[in-house]
């Protein structure tokens, strides 16, 4: 009889087994709609309401959208090619898009100007955006604003060299007066820049524009999303550096500069921004000198740019008061001073701190250029209801040109808000 031990051979596996593929509700599309949509019965409603509430929409509008006339030069000649169809008449947008994006008045020989000033932007803003670009070009984006103030007034070149020279005598200034005090140092640069372009606008000749490369052009000729770029960008970059001093002024154990701060700071909050445009519009003239003709763009600029820098500076107070006490007790014990404190160690936390904050002020700045027809400054709302809608051509056209000016804003807010995520993840805000 035979040994069963002997007969026996164990079974040793030489390979894995393949594996399998997972179950159809836990892989693909199916694991999405399951984990996203349908995940709980009061979710599935919801989704399934959403869907019939988005089908509904596109019913509506996709076919108003896909029979849309492009050309035409009247609303009434768009009704007659529908033929009582249901579609959009966008040959408004192709027959005023010049002054949908550069206002009535902006000469047409001359969009070559705002044009190349748009792409010389984009080149000075690619250092400031994105860190790993080399540092050289931060001298561009230094003199890009006195550029395209060139390229967009036109007019003679010396006005944005005294501009220049101004704010090269407000930096230095600010290097000898902030190693104490950044606020005092910010404000006192101010002052040096304001007697630096007074006295070299007096140094240039009246008949200086008489002789430029470039012609002059008024700032009531600005008009369409031309308008509102320049005040969102202009008032943007210069409430940032207004809302840091704001911010550190309000901190500042000098009790005049604080008590300063916190005056304008809680002021400006407490004012609609419409009653400052107002202001700008009518007030702000009497506040400079009898002889000074200061250019409404100029007050608009101003005014926004202080009503921004209110809510920049509360933003950046917070970032402020977030940060642990041991940073400035760092700061003390490497023998820093307050400037070299500020530059190197606080702010730059603090500003990593603020970085969504700063986008939705900067965002909703954006937006609120448009307030800006309210004072008779053609920007694009300006243009649709004034210029556009009067003529008879095309007096009853609304939801295309008001849904182009939603487009073109949504675009531009959208790649703000798209950078703000990307530089917080670059930064790894909520990690270090």
């Amino acid at each position: 009889m035979a040994d069963p031990k002997t007969n026996s051979i164990a079974y040793v596996a030489e390979s894995m087994l393949p594996e399998l593929p997972p179950p159809a509700r836990e892989a693909g599309v199916v694991k999405w709609l399951r984990e996203n949509l349908f995940s709980s019965p009061g979710n599935s409603v919801l989704t399934i309401v959403s869907i019939l509430v988005i089908y509904m929409i596109a019913n509506n509008t996709l076919p108003w959208i896909l029979n849309g006339v492009w050309n035409a030069s009247s609303l009434a000649e768009c009704r007659e090619i529908l033929a009582g169809k249901s579609g959009a008449c966008f040959a408004v947008l192709t027959e005023r898009w010049p002054q949908l994006i550069y206002g009535f008045k902006y000469p047409s020989d001359q969009y070559w100007r705002p044009n190349l000033a748009f792409v010389m932007m984009l080149v000075a803003l690619a250092p400031v955006l994105f860190f790993d670009l080399p540092r050289k070009m931060l001298i561009f984006t230094a003199l890009y604003p006195f550029i395209a103030f060139w390229l967009i007034w036109g007019g003679s070149i010396m006005v944005p060299i005294v501009a220049l020279a101004g704010c090269v005598a407000a930096g230095v200034t600010f290097q000898k007066m902030g190693r104490n005090s950044f606020a005092a140092g910010f404000f006192g640069a101010i002052a040096v820049a304001l007697v630096v372009w007074k006295v070299g606008g007096l140094l240039i000749p009246e008949n200086a524009s008489e002789n430029a490369l470039l012609s002059a052009v008024p700032s009531r000729d600005l008009g369409g999303y031309m308008l509102n770029m320049m005040l969102g960008v202009t008032c943007v970059s210069l409430s940032v550096p207004l809302g840091i001093a704001l911010a550190l002024g309000r901190q500042s154990d000098m009790p005049l500069i604080k008590w300063m701060s916190v005056i304008f700071i809680e002021f400006i909050r407490g004012v609609p921004l419409i009653t400052l445009l107002f202001v700008a519009s009518v007030m702000l003239a009497y506040f400079f000198p009898p002889e000074s003709t200061v250019d409404l763009f100029l007050r608009v600029v101003i005014m926004i740019t202080m009503f921004s820098s209110a809510y920049i500076a509360e933003v950046i107070r917070g970032g402020l008061a977030a940060l642990p006490t041991g940073q400035y007790e760092a700061a003390d014990s490497l023998g820093l001073d307050y400037s070299q404190a500020m530059r190197l160690i606080i702010l730059p936390q603090a500003l990593k701190i603020s970085i969504p904050g700063i986008v939705n002020v900067a965002v909703g700045l954006f937006k609120d250029t448009t307030l800006v027809s309210v004072i008779s400054m053609f920007d694009i709302i300006g243009m649709i209801r004034g210029p556009i809608l009067a003529s008879t051509e095309w007096n009853g056209v609304y939801w295309e040109l008001l849904g182009f000016a939603c487009v073109v804003f949504f675009v531009v807010c959208y790649g703000i808000s798209q950078y703000s995520q990307w530089l917080e993840r670059r930064l790894a805000t909520d990690h270090r």
